[in-house]
Formats: structure tokens, C-alpha cells, sequence
């Protein structure tokens, strides 16, 4: 591969990564408040000890892992954005000019 086509490619996953990175730190934060709002309901749940708090914990529950699912999705899909980058760079430093 030539190093004008790594350096676009390695333009590419940058900014792709980027992307990724930044969406990570939107669902960290999302999920931050989705597991404290689970918690607040299991809390309620606890001390209600009643069939509409309990399930509303549950529901809030749900969501919480269905978030963690999707934050842990996107870490993968950063880590993998990595790995391309430094592939290219090696690459890159390996097939000089």
C-alpha cells in the first residue's frame, strides 16, 4: 500500500475515531445518570415495597443495562478504531516515502 493511501486512510480512522470517542463520553454520561436514576428507584422500591415501585424500578433497571450494552458497544467500537490507527502507523513508519 502506497504511504499516500495510509495517510488517507489514516486520515479516516482519526477522525472516525474521534467521532467514536466522542459519542463514548455522550453515553457515559447517559448511562451516569440512567444507573443513578436505577438506583433512586430500587431505593424507592425498597422502602415502598410496593408492586408499582418495583416495577418502575425494574423498568429503570432495564434501561440502564440496555444503556450499558450500547456504552460498552461503543468502547469496543473505540478500541478497535485504535487498533486500525495503529496498524496504519506502523504501517506508515514501516513503508517510508
Amino acid at each position: 500500500m502506497s504511504p499516500s493511501r495510509i495517510e488517507r486512510r489514516l486520515l479516516d480512522v482519526n477522525a472516525r475515531l474521534k467521532r467514536a470517542r466522542e459519542e463514548l463520553a455522550v453515553l457515559d454520561e447517559q448511562l451516569m445518570a440512567l444507573a443513578d436514576d436505577a438506583e433512586d428507584a430500587r431505593v424507592r422500591s425498597l422502602v415502598a415495597d410496593s408492586p408499582m415501585a418495583d416495577r418502575d424500578y425494574r423498568d429503570a433497571d432495564r434501561s440502564a443495562e440496555a444503556m450499558r450494552r450500547g456504552r460498552d458497544a461503543a468502547q469496543a467500537a473505540v478500541a478497535e478504531l485504535e487498533r486500525a490507527q495503529d496498524e496504519l502507523l506502523d504501517k506508515l513508519v514501516t513503508n517510508p516515502r
